[in-house]
């Protein structure tokens, strides 16, 4: 007669939490490196036009709330509200774009190649700050002074303000009603923008005007003409 024999009721649940003890671990494991894997890579202004333009812009927006609590008037408050705000919409824009939050740069002014002006009867779109002029047209960056159909803001790059609206641009050096014609020579698209507000750069452009004349996927834009039209 055989005779079988039986696992006592506190053994098996030695067995079973045992297993569960591993099956755990593993999955724990498992779990820790999938993470891991998919962690981004978070990149820097050194590393991707895209960041480096996000940093320019929220740069831009932090030197003109400098300039304003440097020298404040009646409506310096509400700028810089509107300024942080604007800096706090940039930050969430790197964040979604892998970008380092936060990371700060200025106006990159490294010489570019001569480029030749925009022709004289093209349709323009919104721009920003401009590069290097051609040769045959000495640009003059003293704001007001310039003469309608000059080229200004040489050596300066295009990035945007963060602002909402409809297409416009801010100067530092362009009183509000100036309009700007700004071409993007790297696809060949142009905007005329009215100067709305100040800033602390040259010529700042808004979401919309940046829009016009940007590359997909880009926030700066290395090659341009600026030139004041009105």
């Amino acid at each position: 007669m055989s005779r079988r024999r039986t696992v006592s009721t506190k053994k098996k649940l030695a067995l079973l939490l045992s297993a569960a003890t591993v099956a755990g671990g593993g999955a724990f494991v498992m779990a820790s490196t999938s993470n891991a894997s998919q962690t981004p890579t978070v990149k820097s202004a050194a590393d991707s036009s895209v960041c480096q333009g996000l940093a320019t812009a929220l740069g831009n927006n932090q030197r003109f709330i400098e300039g304003q609590r440097a020298n404040p008037d009646a409506q310096s408050e509400a700028r810089i509200a509107n300024r942080e705000a604007v800096i706090a919409q940039i930050e969430v824009q790197q964040e979604a774009s892998g970008c380092v939050a936060g990371e700060s740069a200025q106006d990159s002014q490294a010489s570019q190649p001569a480029a030749p002006s925009a022709p004289a009867g093209g349709a323009q779109d919104a721009g920003d700050a401009g590069d290097a002029g051609n040769a045959g047209n000495s640009g003059d960056d003293g704001g007001g002074a310039a003469a309608s159909g000059q080229q200004v803001c040489n050596g300066s790059t295009v990035t945007l303000s963060g602002e909402g609206g409809a297409p416009a641009a801010s100067s530092n050096q362009f009183p509000a009603g100036t309009k700007l014609k700004v071409t993007n020579l790297d696809n060949n698209k142009s905007t005329t923008v009215e100067v709305t507000s100040v800033s602390g750069s040259c010529v700042l452009l808004n979401n919309a005007a940046f829009e016009q004349v940007r590359e997909a996927g880009k926030f700066l834009i290395r090659r341009a003409v600026i030139e004041k039209v009105g």
